[in-house]
């Protein structure tokens, strides 16, 4: 534990000091590396041991999010071993300064110890400094080019989330209102496993309140509809790398810390309050951020609305509850994790190669540089759950539960990813068969990393290993 927060850590105060230098990239990589090691280690001590409190109770670690810590540490190396190239070329074309390129390594390293700890603390407290401290990180990345767009997409990241983020330390301040009263003030009300003990005893009203200004708040960083505007504009504007880790990382994170409080909602209110809230923030993301994808013209933009419509997805699953929806909302944040990353590493390398982000401008990239091609074809068929793609099994899951359980919800679904389908289809399609109008790349494109994630993605769609789908159902089960 101590090496899965301090190496990320380290890695940042070491990259602030030699993060302009040539070999800062492979440093960079490195850190991660041992990061992955570090959460792979974790990982193994979990799954034998079962879930764990660790320095006098302020972290927790159980299989719900130890599987989040190997997913982030994962994406997290891999999105590092693509930056390595990306960035290179970046400062190639002039975009960024030995500085700014120090500002983004040493920053990659601690929004990475920022999701962990968000992750693996049992203190709400501390989730929400961690949560902030993200948002701050991730600030900087994003404005890292300094245009007046980035800088604007930063503004308004930073003034959306600070709103949202205010929501949620007042919902904190009301969990720990009703909690003290049992639990005392001996500084254990805000511990998340001694909530869950006294969870039935907890006053209802302050509950419900508190869940629904924590879903607002952490819903602002999940990017849930009416609060998603900052993250088109985010995508679109920061480094590709960036956009890679906010989609595939930063979004879980924030819905973490919604189911975690959901867990203690559910318990204190015996009522379907939270449920019904998760479930209608989660389908109005997926209508609206569906009929906004046929509108977009920046291809990081295309993809951030269909960043929107899945997590809408998730938090769907997550709010009609019970083992298979629970299970199915795991497995698509893990499929959702792997594939949109691995888009956006061929979305970064096709914008470089034309010099535009503009859909228009990418054309024919499969004669340009067949694997950039294949690499955003496989992704773009893999994210819109086409079998046999992991995206398909737990969409399927997903529909058939809600079939059953919530049979009004089904057609609004259905005719959603239909939408979605055919505008993102309809875009790609010809940026990657058109014909082609670019350049070769001063440095060789990372595909490597794509196609890790693509055949990840492949596995999970024809086979789940059997420790996978135990641990899912064990992470299932948590959340109820």
């Amino acid at each position: 534990m101590e090496f899965l927060l301090g190496l990320p850590l380290l890695g940042g105060i070491v990259l602030a000091i030699f993060g302009h230098r040539n070999f800062a990239a492979e440093i960079n990589s490195a850190f991660s590396l041992l990061t992955l090691i570090a959460a792979a280690a974790l990982t193994v001590k979990i799954v034998a041991d079962g879930p764990q409190l660790l320095f006098e109770e302020q972290f927790f670690v159980d299989p719900l999010n130890v599987f989040l810590v190997a997913l982030t540490a994962f994406v997290g190396f891999t999105t590092s071993l693509f930056s390595r190239p990306y960035m290179r070329i970046e400062q190639a074309h002039g975009r960024l300064s030995a500085g700014r390129l120090r500002l983004y390594h040493s920053m990659y390293q601690l929004f990475t110890f920022t999701m962990l700890l968000a992750l693996t603390t049992n203190n709400m407290g501390i989730l929400w400094v961690a949560m902030e401290a993200a948002t701050l990180t991730t600030v900087l990345l994003v404005s890292l080019y300094r245009t007046a767009a980035s800088l604007e997409a930063a503004w308004k990241y930073f003034i959306l989330c600070g709103v949202g983020i205010a929501q949620a330390l007042f919902g904190t301040i009301l969990l720990y209102f009703a909690a003290e009263k049992i639990l005392g003030h001996e500084g254990v009300a805000l511990l998340w496993t001694h909530l869950n003990e006294v969870k039935g005893q907890l006053e209802p009203r302050v509950l419900s309140l508190a869940f629904v200004f924590l879903l607002v708040g952490y819903g602002t960083k999940v990017g849930l509809v009416p609060l998603h505007n900052w993250l088109p504009d985010a995508h679109a504007e920061g480094p590709t790398p960036v956009s890679a880790v906010l989609s595939g990382l930063l979004l879980n994170v924030a819905l973490y810390a919604v189911v975690r409080c959901k867990v203690l909602a559910d318990g204190a209110l015996h009522s379907n309050l939270a449920s019904l809230l998760m479930m209608g923030f989660g389908l109005l993301s997926v209508v609206v951020a569906s009929f906004f994808l046929s509108r977009q013209k920046d291809i990081k933009r295309l993809f951030g609305y269909s960043s929107i419509e899945h997590m809408g997805i998730i938090t769907f699953a997550f709010g009609m509850g019970g083992p298979v929806a629970s299970f199915a909302g795991l497995l698509h944040m893990t499929v959702h994790s792997l594939t949109k990353s691995a888009i956006f590493f061929a979305v970064g390398h096709a914008a470089q190669k034309c010099g535009s982000q503009l859909i228009e401008n990418i054309r024919g990239l499969i004669k340009l540089s067949p694997t950039v091609g294949w690499g955003l074809m496989l992704g773009t068929l893999a994210i819109l759950g086409m079998p046999p793609f992991g995206v398909f099994a737990s969409e399927f899951l997903i529909l058939t539960t809600a079939m059953k359980e919530q049979p009004w919800a089904t057609p609004i679904l259905l005719i959603s990813l239909g939408v979605a389908f055919a505008a993102i289809f309809g875009k790609v399609q010809p940026m990657v068969f058109g014909e082609p109008a670019a350049k070769r790349l001063p440095h060789k494109p990372a595909m490597l990393p794509v196609f890790m994630h693509l055949a990840l993605v492949l596995m999970l769609g024809l086979w789940i290993p059997p420790y996978l789908a135990e641990w899912y159902r064990q992470a299932a089960k948590l959340i109820g």
